[in-house]
């Protein structure tokens, strides 16, 4: 009962992450006037991106639950370490360059004591 309650906590919380992420970006994109247009944009972020991040987070969180022993602390600490840095990469991947509208590349309402997302 216990692994299928982990399984299952692990897909809500990698759609969560993953819609959180295709928010971000598509947010991002709009402020910069990056991309295509809205609606090319919207389905990427819907068809192609939700579902892609959320396979890897899925995959992600089943090999970090592989890790051997029966201690669950430290798998919850790699869990908060490698899924912020898995959805931090997705980001940097897409994240629009410096456009017109935001020429540092960094939407205005981005918060400061944040670094922007990017290689």
């Amino acid at each position: 009962m216990r692994g299928r309650l982990h399984g299952w906590l692990g897909a809500v919380v990698g759609l969560a992450s993953a819609v959180l992420a295709a928010m971000v970006l598509g947010r991002a994109w709009d402020a910069c006037d990056a991309g295509v247009n809205n609606a090319a944009d919207s389905g990427f972020l819907l068809y192609l991106f939700i579902p892609g991040l959320w396979a890897v987070l899925l995959l992600c969180w089943a090999a970090v639950g592989a890790f051997p022993g029966n201690r669950s602390l430290p798998r919850s600490l790699a869990r908060a370490v490698v899924f912020p840095a898995v959805l931090w990469c997705a980001l940097s991947l897409f994240w629009a360059g410096g456009t017109y509208d935001c020429p540092a590349g960094v939407p205005p309402w981005w918060p400061g004591f944040l670094p922007a997302p990017g290689f």
